[in-house]
C-alpha cells in the first residue's frame, strides 16, 4: 500500500495475474485471513481509478490486462497489508474450484516478525482516537509493523530496530496522525519463552465439571526444527499424513507412531514454532471421543504457547506430548467452555515443570570500518554482552568488515557508541539473526534484585522477567500453585 501525499488513503499496488480490472467495477478483497472454509476475511469493494505508476506520476487508465502492475484506488480500507483482489461476476470462477489467496509476505532475513516494542501514548488524552487511527496506517505503510492493546491498556508499536521506528514515529507524528504530540517509552524487546528439560512430573488437570481429566508433558523441541516450522516449510493441513510421518522420521529420527501422531502447530496453526503430539494408548483413551475433543485440546494448547506462563510472552521451540486423556462419554459434558481453559491450564503447568527459560532476541551487526580501528570496536562489542565472530578485509578497500552477535535488548545506543570510539569512520548495520536463551533461572526467586545497579550474568533472567510482568501489570513472581492440581503439587513436594 502507498499512501496518498496527505496520508489518508492508500492505493494498492499489485500485479494482475488474469482477468482485467478498471474503474467502477464491483471486486471481492480477500485478506490474509481467508481460507476456502473461513471466508470471514472477505469484504466488496468498488474499484474507483486504475492507474499504471510511472516513477513519480500515475497515469490513469481505463482498463488494465494480465501482467500489469496497477495502482488501485478505493479498496485500501480492506487490505491490512496484503491482500488477493478477484472478481465479483457469477461464473468466472468454474464450479467446484475453490478460491485460493497468495501466500502473505514473509521477511526471512527479518525474523519472520519484528522484536523491538515501543509503548506509545497521545499527550492529551482527547487525541487518542485520533493516535489509534495513525496506527492503524502505519501498519499499513509498513510491512514489518505491527501494533499490539496490551491488558493494561498501552499501545504497543512492533518494529525491527531502532531507525525503523524512528522513521516509524516521525510519520505517525507528522504525516498518518495531523501532527498530534505522541509520547514513547523506553524501547525493549519481545522475549519468547521455552523449556530446556523434560517435565519432572506427569502433570494433569480436571475440567471445572470433574468429568474430564488431560495428563500433558513438555519437552524441548529438536535443534533447528522451530525454524523449519516458522519458516512454513512444513504445512499439517496440506501435507498428508504419510509425507508428515517420513519428514519427521527422516529428519529427526521420529518413531512411527509419533510421527504419525502429530496434531497441530502452535501458537499459529501454520507458522508456529511448537507441535502438539498426541501419545495416548488406543487401549487406555477411546479413539473416537479424543478425536471428538481434538479440535478443542488444538485450541487450548495454541492459546497456551501463544500467552506463557512466566511473562505472557509466546512460547517457542517445545513439543506438546498428550500422554493420557479421560473424557466424559456425553457431548455436552466435553464441550468447548470445558476443555479448551483446561488443556491450556495443563499446557502451562508442563511447562513450568519443565524448567522454564527466557529466549531473546540476538541481532547480527556487521561494521564497516578501517582496518587500523577494529580493536577498538571490540571493548563496545564486549561491554554489551556480544561477541565478534570474524573480521575481513573487504576486497579491493582499504576496509574491513567485522561481524558480531548482540543482543537486542543491549543494541540500544550501539550505533552512537560506535560511532564515537571511532569517530565517525565505522559504519554499523544490524538485523535479527536468531532467539538465544538468557542466563539464569526466571523462577528463582532467591534472586535478589537491586534497583539502579547492573545485574550479575546468572540474573538477567529474573530481572527481565520482573521487569516484564511489571509493565504488563501482573504479579512480580510466578505463581505456579495456580497453574497445578492438587496431585501434581503432591507429587513436586515428594519429590524436593
Amino acid at each position: 500500500l502507498f499512501s496518498s501525499s496527505d496520508g489518508q488513503s492508500f492505493s494498492a499496488f499489485g500485479r494482475i495475474y488474469s482477468g482485467t480490472i478498471k474503474p467502477s467495477q464491483r471486486v471481492r478483497v480477500l485478506g490474509e485471513n481467508y481460507t476456502p472454509e473461513d471466508d470471514e476475511d472477505v469484504t466488496v469493494c468498488t474499484v474507483k481509478s486504475v492507474a499504471i505508476p510511472r516513477g513519480r506520476e500515475r497515469v490513469e487508465v481505463a482498463s488494465a490486462g494480465p501482467g500489469n502492475w496497477v495502482l488501485v484506488d478505493g479498496i485500501d480500507h480492506a487490505v491490512s497489508k496484503t491482500a488477493t483482489v478477484t472478481g465479483l461476476v457469477e461464473g468466472d470462477e468454474k464450479e467446484g474450484e475453490e478460491i485460493c489467496i497468495f501466500k502473505p509476505l514473509a521477511f526471512a532475513q527479518a525474523g519472520y516478525e519484528p522484536v523491538i516494542k515501543l509503548a506509545v501514548e497521545p499527550l492529551n488524552p482527547a487525541e487518542l482516537p485520533k493516535m489509534v487511527e495513525g496506527l492503524r496506517r502505519i501498519s499499513k505503510s509498513y510491512p514489518m509493523a505491527k501494533t499490539r492493546v496490551e491488558e493494561s491498556g498501552e499501545h504497543v508499536l512492533f518494529g525491527t530496530g531502532e531507525l525503523y521506528l524512528d522513521c516509524v514515529m516521525h510519520d505517525l507524528r507528522h504525516t498518518y496522525s495531523d501532527a498530534i504530540e505522541v509520547k514513547v517509552a523506553d524501547p525493549i524487546v519481545a522475549f519468547r519463552e521455552t523449556v530446556v528439560e523434560t517435565s519432572c512430573v506427569k502433570c494433569f488437570s480436571e475440567t471445572p465439571n470433574k468429568r474430564n481429566k488431560l495428563t500433558i508433558i513438555a519437552e524441548p523441541l529438536d535443534e533447528g526444527l522451530a525454524e523449519i516450522l516458522q519458516a512454513g516449510k512444513i504445512d499439517l493441513n496440506k501435507w498428508p499424513n504419510k509425507k508428515t510421518s517420513h519428514f519427521f522420521q527422516s529428519q529427526y529420527n521420529y518413531d512411527l507412531l509419533s510421527s504419525r501422531s502429530i496434531w497441530a502447530l502452535g501458537p499459529t496453526p501454520t507458522h508456529g514454532p511448537n507441535i502438539l503430539i498426541n501419545d495416548t494408548l488406543p487401549s487406555e483413551t477411546p479413539p473416537n471421543l479424543l478425536s471428538a475433543c481434538r479440535s478443542s485440546i488444538t485450541q487450548g494448547f495454541q492459546w497456551a504457547t501463544r500467552d506463557g506462563p512466566l511473562c505472557e510472552e509466546p512460547v517457542r521451540a517445545t513439543k506438546i506430548k498428550i500422554l493420557d486423556a479421560t473424557l466424559a462419554d456425553k457431548p455436552v459434558h466435553r464441550g468447548g467452555g470445558q476443555i479448551i481453559p483446561t488443556a491450556r491450564r495443563t499446557v502451562h503447568s508442563a511447562l513450568l515443570t519443565a524448567y522454564p527459560r527466557l529466549m531473546e532476541p540476538v541481532l547480527r551487526v556487521e561494521i564497516i570500518s578501517p582496518g587500523d580501528i577494529v580493536r577498538a570496536i571490540q571493548p563496545v562489542v564486549m561491554k554489551r554482552r556480544g561477541h565478534i565472530v570474524r573480521t575481513v578485509p573487504v576486497a579491493g578497500s582499504p576496509f574491513s568488515c567485522t561481524t558480531a552477535f548482540l543482543p537486542a535488548v543491549d543494541s540500544f545506543g550501539f550505533e552512537t557508541d560506535v560511532r564515537t570510539y571511532t569517530q565517525g569512520q565505522a559504519n554499523v548495520h544490524s538485523v535479527f539473526d536468531h532467539w538465544a536463551i538468557v542466563p539464569g533461572d526466571p523462577i528463582d526467586e532467591s534472586i535478589v534484585l537491586h534497583p539502579l545497579e547492573p545485574s550479575p550474568l546468572n540474573a538477567l533472567a529474573r530481572e527481565f522477567l520482573v521487569k516484564t510482568r511489571r509493565r504488563k501489570g501482573l504479579s512480580d513472581d510466578v505463581n505456579v500453585a495456580r497453574y497445578l492440581d492438587e496431585g501434581v503439587r503432591k507429587s513436586l513436594l515428594e519429590m524436593e
